[in-house]
Formats: structure tokens, sequence, C-alpha cells
């Protein structure tokens, strides 16, 4: 019964290392720049979702979307990211991403993502089209 309680607690713990996200949040004269590393996924979608509802609420509408450190984006990571930009849009305002590579650019690639948000290769480059 240890045994079997252990090996529960062992893969929790498993789960609970690989699903993470951090959000860091800057103010730049153009812009909002918000870092998301880690992963982007049905487990942390709603607290980017919220986080970014906030500083919308709170009367912020240009958004850089920085992707350096993003590992991983599921389909509800894709579905928050446009459910803000929905919010963002609404209200006149822009949202562009930079830094996106790898196994995350191949998801923007095949979902179509690519095409619908303006993507740079830096946060500078982003900063300077949003104005």
């Amino acid at each position: 019964m240890r045994n079997v309680a252990l090996t529960r607690l062992s893969h929790f713990i498993k789960f609970l290392t690989i699903t993470y996200m951090t959000i860091e949040i800057k103010k730049e004269s153009a812009a909002l720049v918000v870092k998301v590393a880690g992963r982007l996924d049905a487990v942390t979608a709603p607290e980017y979702e919220k986080k970014v509802n906030e500083l919308i609420a709170d009367g912020e509408i240009n958004f850089v979307v920085d992707f350096e450190q993003l590992e991983y984006i599921s389909s509800a990571g894709l579905r928050a990211l446009l459910a803000t930009a929905k919010r963002i849009k609404g209200k006149s305002g822009k949202i562009l991403l930079a830094n996106i590579k790898g196994g995350v650019k191949e998801v923007f690639d095949i979902s179509g993502f690519g095409t619908i948000f303006p993507m740079h290769d830096s946060v500078a480059s982003a900063l300077s089209a949003s104005v």
C-alpha cells in the first residue's frame, strides 16, 4: 500500500515540475512587454489569460508578447492567446509577438497562427513596429 502511495506521489510531483509557466511584465514606452517562459498549455493558459485580462482592465492596450523562453504551447495556449488578442483589439490596441522559435514556431506555422499575429525576431523589432 505504501509503495502505491509513493508511486502516485512521484507521478504527481513529476506532473507539477513539468507543467509550469512564468510571466514577467515590463513597461516600455511603446507597449507592455509580457515575457512568457515555460509551458503555455491547458494547465497554465488560464493563468496567462487572467494576467493579461487584468492588465487590459488596468488600461493597457498595446502588448508585445515575448516567447523567447517559451518551451511549449498547446491548443489551449493558442486559444488563450487568441482570446486575449480579441479583447486587446476590441479596445483598439495591438498585440505583437516576438522571439517565436523551434517547436513553438512549428505550432504557429501548422495552426495558421503565424498569419494571424504579427511576429518579430526580437522584442526591439516588435516595439519599433508598435509605434
